[in-house]
């Protein structure tokens, strides 16, 4: 655990037992077979049709590499606020803005593990992005492999099909969003009061 920060250096937020900050660690050095338990988030992005875009991880990825999954991941870094870390990651990973970014489910959280023993251990609040003209994406190669956009119920079927199919992660939400209705443009927000503390305000970068 760090308690000194590197300006140079990317960092994840540690969590402890009730999902409050404890710390960070250099991204680089988080994911391993004894994965401490981290914020991060999921970001499902659709377009004013209600179609999803979904997306191979790249296949450098340390973590489940060329595996079909959700818009958008990633880790909050210290003092940032997770819908500040979707719209930078939604940039970096794919090139597209988001019109709106809301929290639909607060408090997800999961464990899973690889073949090979790299484990993910994850404090993981899921958000909607929605824009209503369909932008191009333009993947970063070191992040994604290749996007397509597909109708929100028709990749839950496939989902329920296969669950091997999509990121352990996303099956597990998958299972979540269903419950919020059949229209995910229609799912109803969550208020940021029900986030873990490790993601509610107010942030202060120790750095």
């Amino acid at each position: 655990m760090t308690s000194t920060l590197d300006p140079d250096v990317e960092y994840v937020v540690l969590c402890g037992e009730r999902h409050e900050r404890v710390g960070y660690v250099p991204k680089a050095e988080v994911h391993h077979s004894r994965t401490p338990l981290h914020l991060a988030f999921s970001c499902y992005l659709f377009d004013e049709r209600g179609h999803l875009l979904i997306t191979w991880r790249a296949r450098s990825k340390r973590t489940w590499p060329g595996v079909r999954t959700n818009s958008c991941c990633g880790h909050p870094g210290p003092g940032e606020r997770l819908p500040d870390a979707i719209a930078r990651r939604l940039t970096d990973e794919l090139g597209v803005t988001a019109e709106r970014v809301d929290l639909v489910l607060p408090e997800f959280s999961y464990e899973a593990t690889m073949s090979d023993g790299v484990r993910e251990n994850e404090v993981c609040p899921v958000y909607r992005a929605t824009v209503t003209s369909r932008p191009q994406a333009n993947p970063n190669p070191d992040e994604v492999d290749d996007t397509a956009w597909v109708d929100w119920a028709s990749f839950v079927a496939e989902v329920d099909a296969d669950r091997t199919s999509v990121s352990p992660w996303c099956a597990l939400q998958v299972d979540q969003l269903r419950t919020l209705g059949p229209d995910p443009l229609a799912w109803p927000v969550a208020d940021d009061t029900r986030l873990p503390s490790a993601a509610r305000e107010p942030l202060e970068d120790p750095r």
